[in-house]
């Protein structure tokens, strides 16, 4: 089974104005609500791709409801943690620019938080956990560390897409795959990377530091994919660039549903790359059909620098 664990799940607001100004009354569009948030992204790609998964993590008030029912509609399993205080909600503002206005969250107590590490005390040998997202402020920055290590005393693949330090403590404890794009990559070495030969440089050593598999997301110049029996370059299919939202999470999904099925590293990494592609081409998230009419399009090449 796969797991996605959201900790600071929303309702994305998704509003249209045309030529938006600021101080001034403007009318949208149109207006879309979906439950948001990183590793629930994860679980609806899953699901358009015949992949089941549960959603956990917290949420509260009527926007919680909103999106327990939403993901019911939508045969998505979930068992998350009630809260007292009300999910979040962030503003996706599209106009001549994309603007996103994201709310706080609410608290998460120490008993709430040994809630959920009881539910993945509950999870199997063989499993997938992806943990995905910020960590709230309520929380301590090692919590994804604190599971990532359970993870790893059970068998269960952890797969970690979150940055600094919250990223970098879960190291010592091995996570399956991480997947930074270039600039955050940068941002652990405190360095820039602005060329595929520095993002398989830097990516190594992410590997040297227990990460078992790394997926560098290098936007228009492609994708590069490593573990210790492979170094991977992806190209980025042809298409106009729509949404910037929910990308990563597509890559994460599109790569664990085929890695679940056959363990072939570079057929996942290939339909990862196709799924997010197939996001940022569209309003929404992908859909198998979007994935597959790209799929052909990206060459994946073995290399070592």
């Amino acid at each position: 089974m796969i797991y996605t664990c959201t900790l600071n799940p929303s309702i994305d607001y998704v509003t249209r104005v045309r030529n938006f100004k600021e101080g001034h009354l403007n009318r949208s569009d149109s207006t879309q609500m979906y439950p948001g948030g990183k590793g629930i992204n994860v679980s609806r790609v899953l699901k358009r791709l015949g992949i089941e998964s549960t959603a956990i993590g917290y949420i509260g008030g009527f926007t919680g409801a909103f999106i327990k029912d939403f993901l019911t509609a939508d045969e998505i399993l979930h068992d998350f943690i009630t809260v007292s205080e009300a999910t979040r909600i962030n503003v996706k503002l599209k106009s001549n620019k994309e603007t996103e206005i994201n709310g706080q969250g609410p608290s998460i107590s120490d008993e709430q938080q040994k809630e959920l590490l009881d539910q993945i005390d509950a999870m199997s040998e063989g499993d997938f956990l992806v943990l995905a997202g910020s960590i709230p402020p309520s929380m301590s920055e090692d919590f994804y560390a604190k599971i990532t290590e359970k993870c790893n005393q059970k068998g269960i693949k952890a797969v970690i897409d979150t940055t600094g330090e919250a990223l970098i403590k879960t190291f010592p404890f091995q996570p399956f795959l991480i997947k930074p794009n270039h600039h955050e990559l940068g941002d652990l070495f405190q360095v820039r990377i602005e060329s595929k030969e520095a993002a398989i440089y830097y990516g190594k050593k992410l590997l040297e530091e227990g990460v078992q598999n790394v997926i560098v997301s290098m936007a228009g110049q492609g994708a590069i994919f490593l573990n210790k029996d492979h170094v991977l370059f992806a190209n980025v299919p042809v298409g106009t660039v729509k949404n910037s939202v929910g990308a990563g999470d597509s890559v994460v999904a599109g790569f664990l549903s085929q890695i679940i099925q056959d363990g072939d590293f570079q057929s996942a990494f290939q339909y990862g790359v196709a799924s997010g592609s197939a996001t940022a081409f569209s309003e929404d998230l992908c859909t198998k059909q979007e994935i597959e009419a790209l799929r052909n399009q990206i060459t994946i090449e073995k290399t070592t620098r």
